[in-house]
């Protein structure tokens, strides 16, 4: 029994090889490309965004507030839209 271990272990870093590196479609392609300028900063803005101390002062204020109500045990499905299931009219 311990030897089954071993070899699952000894072919565990195979696995990983066998995954081919880059993206898997055109839509992942297209977010890691979004990702990447995100992490260089090389299309950053020259203009830093600053928040005055009100807007500063509002924002933790709502988050605040978002901690006075309850997170239900669960959501009601009478209290949102209807669906369709997924047909197009």
């Amino acid at each position: 029994m311990k030897a089954h271990y071993l070899i699952g272990l000894a072919l565990l870093p195979l696995s990983a090889l066998a995954i081919e590196p880059g993206p898997s479609s055109p839509q992942q392609a297209e977010t890691e490309n979004w990702l990447a300028l995100q992490v260089d900063g090389r299309v950053a803005s020259p203009t830093p965004q600053r928040t005055t101390p009100a807007e500063r002062e509002n924002a933790l204020q709502r988050w605040l507030d978002s901690n006075k109500h309850p997170i239900p045990e669960f959501f009601e499905s009478e209290s949102g839209g209807s669906s369709k299931g997924g047909k197009s009219q």
